[in-house]
């Protein structure tokens, strides 16, 4: 695809090597990421990020990548603090406040809205999230995660064995990945879940039309005894009609450590797109894995820094410029990795 100036809507725009190309310039930006550098390049760019449902990591993530660029960033939390509470519409909110940015993040609740704004919008649209749908970023900086994970055990993606874990149905993250991976080969990926909350049917058919060996399952240890990669998500809340309703499901496929030992192969990498539940009803990965070197789950978190300012660099047409604004940090920099 042509990044500049273009929208970030969905994982259907991209092809393998547009993947390969962000995985390469999210790599760059590692210096940057670390506070070894400092760039200016987007010095004077306006970042509107506007986010209609709760999110910390996200919204702080696309700020603190955009921030690292040089530019500056407005946010619009809520509907409550928004016009949208006073009748306004998405077309004439994404008239004006395209108006007054370079470029826009946006997450809200329901499907297709980062779309249909994004049709109205003056600048270029990075979709935070639109509902149960898609989380494009969320789903290139898990894969992004999944590339490094394998690359320090000698793997590559092609041949990945994963197993996603708890709420497939509303779980946009994994929807996202799920439709990444089919751009590769010999994927191995076992679907774990309650009936209830199952995969859409129309994802699990686009992996078996790629060439993808998907396996559907309530079997949580017999699905992670032979796999590189354990994905697990929290039971979406807020998609269900009511708190009882989640609550039925809730805890059903817990991780801990015990499990982990009796279950996984030594080297399975545990993964969670955050936040996770970690209130004693739910708790899908206990607080005993935090010791455990393969919980990738805040590696994942730092990764997405490096692949959002990926993606505003691409979008922008600043690739080529960023170590030309930089120069050394000058303040205290506490020992980072990525």
């Amino acid at each position: 695809m042509i990044f500049t100036g273009s929208h970030i809507l969905s994982i259907a725009q991209f092809d393998r090597a547009d993947i390969q190309r962000i995985f390469e310039v999210a790599d760059a930006m590692a210096p940057y990421a670390l506070r070894r550098r400092v760039t200016r390049v987007l010095e004077g760019a306006i970042l509107g990020n506007m986010f209609f449902e709760p999110s910390t990591r996200t919204r702080i993530s696309f700020g603190c990548a955009f921030n690292l660029l040089g530019g500056e960033v407005r946010e619009t939390t809520g509907f409550e603090s928004s016009a949208i509470t006073k009748g306004e519409s998405l077309y004439d909110t994404a008239r004006v406040l395209s108006g007054f940015s370079d470029v826009i993040c946006m997450r809200h609740p329901q499907e297709g809205s980062v779309a249909e704004f994004a049709d109205a919008s003056r600048v270029p649209v990075l979709n935070g999230g639109d509902g149960a749908n898609e989380h494009p970023s969320q789903a290139l900086l898990d894969l992004y995660t999944i590339r490094k994970e394998l690359a320090s055990k000698g793997r590559e993606i092609d041949g990945l064995r994963i197993a996603l874990i708890g709420d497939l149905k509303y779980g946009r993250t994994v929807h996202s990945l799920c439709k990444l991976l089919s751009l590769f080969k010999n994927i191995h990926i076992t679907l774990v879940s309650p009936v209830e909350l199952a995969m859409p049917e129309s994802i699990v058919e686009q992996m078996r039309e790629a060439g993808h060996t998907v396996v559907v399952t309530d079997d949580l240890p017999q699905s992670i005894s032979s796999v590189d990669i354990a994905y697990s998500t929290r039971i979406q809340e807020e998609r269900f009609a009511t708190k009882e309703e989640a609550d039925m499901y809730r805890g059903r496929f817990r991780l801990n450590q015990a499990i982990y030992t009796q279950y996984c192969e030594p080297n399975t990498v545990i993964m969670h797109p955050l936040p996770r539940d970690s209130r004693a009803g739910a708790n899908e990965l206990d607080n005993d894995l935090n010791h455990n070197p393969n919980l990738a789950i805040f590696r994942q978190a730092d990764n997405g820094v490096l692949v959002r300012m990926a993606l505003f660099a691409l979008v922008l047409d600043v690739v080529d410029q960023v170590d030309k604004y930089a120069r050394d940090v000058n303040w205290y920099n506490s020992a980072r990795t990525l």
